[in-house]
């Protein structure tokens, strides 16, 4: 460690996202990326702002919180845009969380014990259950604040669908929670929603502790635009913007907002796209589990997989020397299993047909 670390910067502990070797062309089925370009509108829409970048975007991101609002059913007071919801969820961590516990399922996005490490957050890790789905009735402060007497209840992080188990909640189970924390904010991140489940947007004018995050990264294509937004109770909108405004005043770029603005009218296309991607899933789930593997009933843009006789590590390893690069997970109750992201029709036949491979070698 430098001597000229600050304090924050020696307490940090980075997240470590999916490897990016360059060592040769791979299949690349490990970072959960959209297998499929974005809208053709949203080049459009780009290139019409290109002689426009000298100039500082809006910082009030107008344009895209209007079409959010619009798209959601929702007021614009109930919307923030950020860059990417990893962005929207540090906001809310520092807004709602910082100092205070935290209720968190132990297998779950490994950003959010970053940011609880960062903004000193007390992470309670809460076990999913056997088949790694989460129990509503575990999502209860009340059942642990004599456990933690000295703690202040800050809220609940969930995930859904989960990840990376995929693993998706029902509205009344969500609505369960958060009308059992009313003292707490509880944040759905739902960055795989669109892939065949209901967002719980629907709930944020009956809660005023409910909030939710979505990205543009997976089913619109925009991972490397970086645009993610909140949906919640005007008081959550207003914490998070003063956060924003406090220690990172970086805006939506101008090309990403209206990038974002045409992929949102162009739903046609984003229907076409996601509908091909769940196809695609449903289609390599039922290969899998002829070849002996057992999956959890994913929900996302991935599918979460383990054999009963192949370790996932060996897996893995030879898959890479194939050129298929798939996620690999070492804590326990999950080393076991592979995680592997949907890409196009052709990838995922290239990838079944090794996996086949790879388990009829193992059984001679």
């Amino acid at each position: 460690m430098s001597k000229f670390y600050s304090r924050l910067a020696l307490k940090a502990f980075p997240y470590t996202p999916g490897e990016q070797p360059s060592d040769k062309k791979y299949i690349k089925l490990n970072s959960n990326e959209n297998p499929y370009p974005p809208s053709p509108s949203v080049g459009k829409a780009i290139q019409e702002e290109i002689h426009k970048l000298n100039l500082y975007s809006d910082p009030e991101a107008t344009v895209l919180v209007k079409a959010l609002a619009e798209y959601n059913n929702v007021n614009e007071e109930n919307i923030f845009a950020g860059n990417g919801s990893d962005e929207v969820l540090a906001f809310a961590f520092a807004a709602f969380f910082a100092g205070k516990a935290i209720l968190c399922p132990d297998i779950t996005y490994n950003f959010y014990f970053t940011f609880a490490k960062y903004f000193e957050s007390e992470f309670i890790e809460v076990p999913l259950q056997e088949d790694l789905s989460v129990n509503p009735n575990d999502y209860n402060w009340d059942n642990y604040k004599k456990f933690h007497p000295r703690s202040q209840f800050g809220g609940i992080v969930l995930p859904n669908p989960n990840a990376p188990s995929g693993i998706y909640m029902n509205l009344s189970e969500i609505e369960k929670i958060v009308r059992a924390n009313p003292d707490g904010v509880v944040l759905i991140d739902e960055a795989y929603i669109d892939f065949g489940e209901e967002t719980a947007a629907s709930l944020i004018d009956k809660y005023d502790n409910l909030l939710i995050v979505q990205t543009f990264s997976k089913s619109r294509s925009l991972a490397g635009l970086r645009i993610g937004f909140a949906i919640g109770n005007a008081e959550l909108i207003k914490g998070i913007k003063r956060m924003k405004d406090s220690y990172n005043s970086f805006t939506v770029d101008r090309l990403a907002m209206y990038g974002a603005v045409a992929a949102i009218k162009d739903d046609d296309y984003f229907v076409e796209m996601k509908n091909r991607i769940i196809t695609t899933r449903e289609m390599v789930t039922r290969k899998l589990q002829n070849l002996g593997f057992t999956l959890t009933n994913s929900k996302g843009s991935f599918i979460f997989m383990t054999h009963r006789d192949i370790p996932a590590i060996y897996l893995y390893e030879q898959l890479k020397q194939e050129g298929v690069l798939v996620r690999h997970y070492k804590q326990p109750r999950i080393n076991n299993y592979l995680r592997v992201s949907i890409g196009s029709e052709e990838e995922m036949n290239i990838f079944c047909d090794i996996i086949e491979k790879l388990i009829t070698e193992a059984k001679v």
